[in-house]
Protein backbone atom coordinates (compact mmCIF):
# COMPACT_ATOMS: atom_id res chain seq x y z
CA UNK A 1 0.00 0.00 0.00
CA UNK A 2 0.81 3.74 -0.23
CA UNK A 3 1.72 5.46 3.03
CA UNK A 4 1.54 8.89 3.89
CA UNK A 5 4.98 8.85 6.11
CA UNK A 6 5.66 12.91 6.32
CA UNK A 7 4.01 15.71 6.15
CA UNK A 8 5.17 19.80 5.98
CA UNK A 9 3.40 23.10 4.48
CA UNK A 10 4.50 26.39 3.66
CA UNK A 11 2.65 29.62 3.43
CA UNK A 12 3.65 33.23 2.50
CA UNK A 13 3.98 35.63 5.20
CA UNK A 14 1.03 38.25 3.39
CA UNK A 15 -1.99 38.06 5.12
CA UNK A 16 -5.02 39.73 3.48
CA UNK A 17 -8.31 40.03 5.49
CA UNK A 18 -11.37 40.66 4.77
CA UNK A 19 -11.40 43.99 5.91
CA UNK A 20 -8.46 44.36 3.83
CA UNK A 21 -10.69 43.64 0.26
CA UNK A 22 -13.19 45.69 1.25
CA UNK A 23 -11.22 48.77 1.03
CA UNK A 24 -10.67 47.53 -2.85
CA UNK A 25 -13.66 46.07 -3.90
CA UNK A 26 -17.88 46.33 -2.28
CA UNK A 27 -17.69 43.88 -0.07
CA UNK A 28 -17.51 43.04 3.46
CA UNK A 29 -16.71 40.96 6.16
CA UNK A 30 -19.40 39.67 7.13
CA UNK A 31 -20.32 39.09 3.23
CA UNK A 32 -17.53 36.98 2.60
CA UNK A 33 -17.57 34.72 5.97
CA UNK A 34 -21.50 34.65 5.92
CA UNK A 35 -21.00 32.84 2.41
CA UNK A 36 -17.54 31.12 2.65
CA UNK A 37 -16.70 30.58 6.14
CA UNK A 38 -13.27 32.58 4.74
CA UNK A 39 -11.56 35.10 7.24
CA UNK A 40 -8.19 35.43 5.73
CA UNK A 41 -6.08 34.39 3.47
CA UNK A 42 -2.03 34.25 2.22
CA UNK A 43 -0.92 36.15 -0.69
CA UNK A 44 2.70 35.73 -2.26
CA UNK A 45 4.50 39.42 -3.08
CA UNK A 46 7.35 37.95 -4.46
CA UNK A 47 7.24 34.12 -4.50
CA UNK A 48 6.37 31.94 -7.12
CA UNK A 49 4.93 28.67 -7.18
CA UNK A 50 8.18 27.01 -7.77
CA UNK A 51 9.26 28.92 -4.10
CA UNK A 52 6.60 27.58 -2.49
CA UNK A 53 7.05 24.17 -3.50
CA UNK A 54 10.61 23.80 -2.70
CA UNK A 55 10.09 25.32 0.37
CA UNK A 56 7.88 22.23 1.30
CA UNK A 57 10.04 19.65 -0.05
CA UNK A 58 13.37 20.82 2.02
CA UNK A 59 11.12 20.67 5.04
CA UNK A 60 9.97 17.56 4.17
CA UNK A 61 13.69 16.35 3.59
CA UNK A 62 14.99 17.55 6.86
CA UNK A 63 11.87 16.15 9.19
CA UNK A 64 12.30 12.71 7.48
CA UNK A 65 16.00 13.09 7.37
CA UNK A 66 16.33 11.56 4.07
CA UNK A 67 18.60 12.39 1.51
CA UNK A 68 17.31 13.85 -1.71
CA UNK A 69 19.03 10.72 -3.20
CA UNK A 70 16.51 8.55 -1.48
CA UNK A 71 13.77 10.67 -3.65
CA UNK A 72 12.20 8.38 -6.69
CA UNK A 73 10.22 10.89 -8.55
CA UNK A 74 8.39 14.12 -7.60
CA UNK A 75 4.81 15.14 -8.31
CA UNK A 76 3.38 18.66 -8.28
CA UNK A 77 -0.08 19.10 -8.65
CA UNK A 78 -0.50 22.70 -9.61
CA UNK A 79 -2.75 25.11 -11.74
CA UNK A 80 -1.12 27.96 -11.41
CA UNK A 81 2.98 26.74 -12.77
CA UNK A 82 5.76 29.38 -13.11
CA UNK A 83 5.72 28.52 -16.86
CA UNK A 84 4.47 26.40 -19.28
CA UNK A 85 7.84 24.26 -19.43
CA UNK A 86 9.93 23.45 -17.34
CA UNK A 87 7.31 22.29 -14.62
CA UNK A 88 7.34 22.75 -10.84
CA UNK A 89 8.30 19.55 -10.38
CA UNK A 90 11.51 19.98 -11.99
CA UNK A 91 11.91 23.16 -10.32
CA UNK A 92 12.27 21.24 -7.24
CA UNK A 93 14.14 18.35 -8.26
CA UNK A 94 16.71 20.84 -9.60
CA UNK A 95 16.34 23.02 -6.54
CA UNK A 96 17.39 19.83 -3.64
CA UNK A 97 19.61 17.67 -6.00
CA UNK A 98 16.89 14.76 -6.21
CA UNK A 99 19.17 13.40 -9.29
CA UNK A 100 17.39 10.08 -8.92
CA UNK A 101 13.66 11.47 -9.10
CA UNK A 102 11.47 11.69 -12.35
CA UNK A 103 9.53 14.87 -11.88
CA UNK A 104 6.50 16.15 -13.22
CA UNK A 105 3.16 18.10 -13.00
CA UNK A 106 -0.33 17.15 -12.99
CA UNK A 107 -2.87 19.52 -13.60
CA UNK A 108 -6.58 18.54 -11.78
CA UNK A 109 -7.14 21.95 -10.26
CA UNK A 110 -8.71 21.53 -6.47
CA UNK A 111 -8.79 17.27 -7.28
CA UNK A 112 -5.23 17.66 -7.93
CA UNK A 113 -3.46 16.27 -4.70
CA UNK A 114 -5.82 13.46 -4.76
CA UNK A 115 -5.23 13.04 -8.47
CA UNK A 116 -1.47 12.74 -7.45
CA UNK A 117 -1.69 10.08 -4.30
CA UNK A 118 -3.69 7.98 -6.92
CA UNK A 119 -1.00 7.99 -9.58
CA UNK A 120 1.46 7.71 -6.92
CA UNK A 121 0.19 4.32 -6.13
CA UNK A 122 1.39 2.94 -9.69
CA UNK A 123 4.51 4.60 -9.75
CA UNK A 124 5.70 3.05 -6.25
CA UNK A 125 5.93 -0.18 -7.33
CA UNK A 126 8.87 0.62 -10.14
CA UNK A 127 10.83 2.09 -7.88
CA UNK A 128 14.08 0.59 -6.66
CA UNK A 129 14.30 -0.15 -3.02
CA UNK A 130 14.77 2.32 -0.20
CA UNK A 131 13.22 4.97 -2.51
CA UNK A 132 10.44 7.38 -1.76
CA UNK A 133 8.16 9.82 -3.27
CA UNK A 134 7.64 13.14 -2.77
CA UNK A 135 3.61 14.90 -3.82
CA UNK A 136 3.19 18.55 -3.29
CA UNK A 137 0.19 20.61 -4.15
CA UNK A 138 1.20 24.43 -4.52
CA UNK A 139 -0.62 27.13 -5.89
CA UNK A 140 -0.73 30.85 -6.47
CA UNK A 141 -3.71 32.20 -7.24
CA UNK A 142 -3.65 35.47 -6.48
CA UNK A 143 -1.59 35.79 -9.66
CA UNK A 144 -4.96 34.35 -12.09
CA UNK A 145 -7.58 35.83 -10.06
CA UNK A 146 -9.60 38.80 -11.00
CA UNK A 147 -9.18 41.45 -8.12
CA UNK A 148 -12.34 43.26 -9.33
CA UNK A 149 -14.43 40.32 -9.25
CA UNK A 150 -15.77 40.06 -5.61
CA UNK A 151 -17.33 36.49 -6.58
CA UNK A 152 -13.84 34.87 -7.07
CA UNK A 153 -11.55 37.41 -5.59
CA UNK A 154 -12.38 36.72 -2.36
CA UNK A 155 -12.14 33.18 -2.12
CA UNK A 156 -8.51 32.10 -2.90
CA UNK A 157 -5.27 32.04 -1.15
CA UNK A 158 -1.75 30.87 -1.86
CA UNK A 159 -0.18 27.81 -0.06
CA UNK A 160 1.62 24.75 -0.93
CA UNK A 161 1.72 21.39 1.00
CA UNK A 162 3.25 18.34 0.98
CA UNK A 163 3.93 14.56 2.04
CA UNK A 164 6.61 11.85 1.48
CA UNK A 165 5.23 8.59 0.45
CA UNK A 166 6.15 4.76 0.28
CA UNK A 167 4.87 1.22 0.31
CA UNK A 168 4.07 -0.42 3.35
CA UNK A 169 2.30 -3.51 4.55
CA UNK A 170 0.32 -1.71 7.28
CA UNK A 171 -0.21 1.36 7.03
CA UNK A 172 -1.55 2.94 3.65
CA UNK A 173 -4.46 3.34 0.81
CA UNK A 174 -7.49 1.02 0.99
CA UNK A 175 -8.96 2.25 -2.11
CA UNK A 176 -8.87 5.04 -4.45
CA UNK A 177 -10.88 6.76 -7.34
CA UNK A 178 -10.37 9.55 -9.70
CA UNK A 179 -13.85 10.51 -11.67
CA UNK A 180 -14.12 13.81 -14.13
CA UNK A 181 -17.00 15.32 -16.19
CA UNK A 182 -15.73 17.24 -18.83
CA UNK A 183 -19.62 18.79 -19.71
CA UNK A 184 -18.60 21.13 -17.31
CA UNK A 185 -15.62 22.04 -18.14
CA UNK A 186 -16.03 25.84 -18.55
CA UNK A 187 -17.68 25.72 -15.17
CA UNK A 188 -14.05 27.04 -14.17
CA UNK A 189 -11.58 28.06 -16.43
CA UNK A 190 -8.01 30.23 -15.86
CA UNK A 191 -4.72 30.61 -18.20
CA UNK A 192 -6.41 30.81 -21.71
CA UNK A 193 -3.61 31.10 -24.39
CA UNK A 194 -4.82 33.10 -27.05
CA UNK A 195 -3.71 32.65 -30.67
CA UNK A 196 -0.82 34.92 -31.33
CA UNK A 197 0.39 33.39 -34.29
CA UNK A 198 0.79 35.53 -37.52
CA UNK A 199 -1.12 32.79 -39.14
CA UNK A 200 -4.61 33.29 -37.34
CA UNK A 201 -7.73 34.11 -38.75
CA UNK A 202 -9.65 35.86 -35.87
CA UNK A 203 -8.34 37.63 -32.38
CA UNK A 204 -9.58 35.78 -29.82
CA UNK A 205 -11.28 37.40 -26.85
CA UNK A 206 -11.23 35.06 -23.84
CA UNK A 207 -9.83 36.23 -20.71
CA UNK A 208 -6.81 34.43 -18.98
CA UNK A 209 -8.00 35.00 -15.52
CA UNK A 210 -9.51 32.97 -13.24
CA UNK A 211 -13.55 32.40 -14.48
CA UNK A 212 -15.59 30.39 -12.19
CA UNK A 213 -19.58 29.78 -12.41
CA UNK A 214 -19.95 29.62 -8.85
CA UNK A 215 -23.64 28.01 -8.73
CA UNK A 216 -22.43 25.08 -11.24
CA UNK A 217 -19.87 23.87 -9.25
CA UNK A 218 -21.89 24.28 -5.94
CA UNK A 219 -24.50 22.40 -7.11
CA UNK A 220 -22.51 19.70 -8.97
CA UNK A 221 -20.45 19.21 -5.47
CA UNK A 222 -22.98 18.85 -3.21
CA UNK A 223 -24.98 16.72 -5.73
CA UNK A 224 -22.72 14.84 -7.78
CA UNK A 225 -19.56 14.87 -5.71
CA UNK A 226 -21.75 13.68 -2.46
CA UNK A 227 -23.32 10.88 -4.07
CA UNK A 228 -20.06 9.72 -5.69
CA UNK A 229 -18.50 9.69 -2.05
CA UNK A 230 -21.43 8.17 -0.37
CA UNK A 231 -20.92 5.57 -3.07
CA UNK A 232 -17.48 5.07 -2.49
CA UNK A 233 -17.32 4.69 1.18
CA UNK A 234 -20.45 2.86 1.72
CA UNK A 235 -20.27 0.91 4.87
CA UNK A 236 -16.58 2.08 5.69
CA UNK A 237 -18.00 5.60 6.00
CA UNK A 238 -18.56 4.70 9.83
CA UNK A 239 -14.87 3.26 10.56
CA UNK A 240 -13.68 7.21 9.32
CA UNK A 241 -11.80 9.44 11.93
CA UNK A 242 -11.72 12.09 9.94
CA UNK A 243 -12.70 13.38 6.61
CA UNK A 244 -10.23 16.04 4.85
CA UNK A 245 -12.59 17.87 2.31
CA UNK A 246 -11.23 20.32 -0.28
CA UNK A 247 -11.20 23.37 1.27
CA UNK A 248 -13.86 25.63 -0.80
CA UNK A 249 -16.66 26.64 1.44
CA UNK A 250 -17.66 26.18 4.09
CA UNK A 251 -21.65 25.57 3.41
CA UNK A 252 -19.81 22.66 1.39
CA UNK A 253 -18.83 20.88 4.11
CA UNK A 254 -22.08 21.31 6.23
CA UNK A 255 -24.18 19.72 3.35
CA UNK A 256 -21.61 16.82 2.96
CA UNK A 257 -22.16 16.03 6.25
CA UNK A 258 -25.48 15.73 5.99
CA UNK A 259 -25.92 14.03 3.01
CA UNK A 260 -23.17 11.31 4.51
CA UNK A 261 -25.11 11.14 7.47
CA UNK A 262 -21.60 11.51 9.68
CA UNK A 263 -20.64 13.57 12.39
CA UNK A 264 -19.86 17.69 11.53
CA UNK A 265 -16.97 17.40 13.70
CA UNK A 266 -15.07 14.58 11.46
CA UNK A 267 -14.81 17.41 8.95
CA UNK A 268 -11.86 18.68 9.37
CA UNK A 269 -11.34 22.35 8.39
CA UNK A 270 -8.70 25.88 7.92
CA UNK A 271 -10.27 27.61 5.33
CA UNK A 272 -11.03 30.66 8.08
CA UNK A 273 -7.38 31.35 7.13
CA UNK A 274 -6.34 30.30 4.41
CA UNK A 275 -9.51 30.63 1.88
CA UNK A 276 -9.39 28.14 -1.06
CA UNK A 277 -5.72 27.03 -2.08
CA UNK A 278 -7.08 24.60 -4.50
CA UNK A 279 -4.67 21.54 -5.09
CA UNK A 280 -2.78 22.80 -1.64
CA UNK A 281 -5.63 22.65 0.34
CA UNK A 282 -6.09 18.67 1.33
CA UNK A 283 -2.20 18.58 2.00
CA UNK A 284 -2.08 22.06 3.58
CA UNK A 285 -4.91 20.41 5.80
CA UNK A 286 -3.38 17.18 6.95
CA UNK A 287 0.18 18.82 7.21
CA UNK A 288 -1.49 21.09 9.69
CA UNK A 289 -3.90 18.78 11.37
CA UNK A 290 -0.44 16.11 11.77
CA UNK A 291 1.42 19.53 13.50
CA UNK A 292 -1.71 20.05 15.82
CA UNK A 293 -1.83 16.25 17.05
CA UNK A 294 -4.90 16.04 15.64
CA UNK A 295 -3.62 13.23 13.12
CA UNK A 296 -1.33 11.14 14.45
CA UNK A 297 1.11 9.06 12.23
CA UNK A 298 1.45 5.40 12.48
CA UNK A 299 -2.01 5.53 14.96
CA UNK A 300 -4.17 3.63 12.24
CA UNK A 301 -6.28 6.28 12.48
CA UNK A 302 -8.45 5.78 8.83
CA UNK A 303 -8.99 9.32 6.33
CA UNK A 304 -10.96 10.33 3.98
CA UNK A 305 -9.35 12.61 1.39
CA UNK A 306 -11.81 14.07 -1.71
CA UNK A 307 -11.05 16.38 -4.14
CA UNK A 308 -13.18 18.72 -6.28
CA UNK A 309 -13.06 21.14 -8.82
CA UNK A 310 -11.91 22.32 -12.78
CA UNK A 311 -12.27 20.03 -14.71
CA UNK A 312 -14.56 19.32 -13.59
CA UNK A 313 -12.23 16.51 -11.98
CA UNK A 314 -12.84 14.86 -8.37
CA UNK A 315 -11.85 11.76 -6.58
CA UNK A 316 -11.56 10.14 -3.31
CA UNK A 317 -9.30 8.09 -0.77
CA UNK A 318 -9.62 6.26 2.06
CA UNK A 319 -6.51 5.62 3.51
CA UNK A 320 -4.87 4.56 7.29
CA UNK A 321 -2.44 6.72 8.44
Amino acid sequence: MLQIFQTAHYVPQKIITNEDLSKMMNTSDEWIYSRTGIKTRHIVETENTSDLCINVARQLLDKANISPEQIGFILVATMTPDYQSPSVACQVQGAIDAHQAFAFDLTAACAGFVYALHTAKGLLHDLPAGQVGMIIGGETLSKVVNWQDRTTSVLFGDAAAGVLVRSSEEFGIIKSRCYADGHYAQSLTSGFIANQSPFRLSQEMISDKLNMKGRDIFDFTTRTVANSLDEFLGEAKDSVDYFLLHQANVRILDIMAKKLKVDRAKFLQNMEYYGNSSAASIPLLLSESVEKGIIQMNSHQQLVFSGFGGGLSYGHILTTI
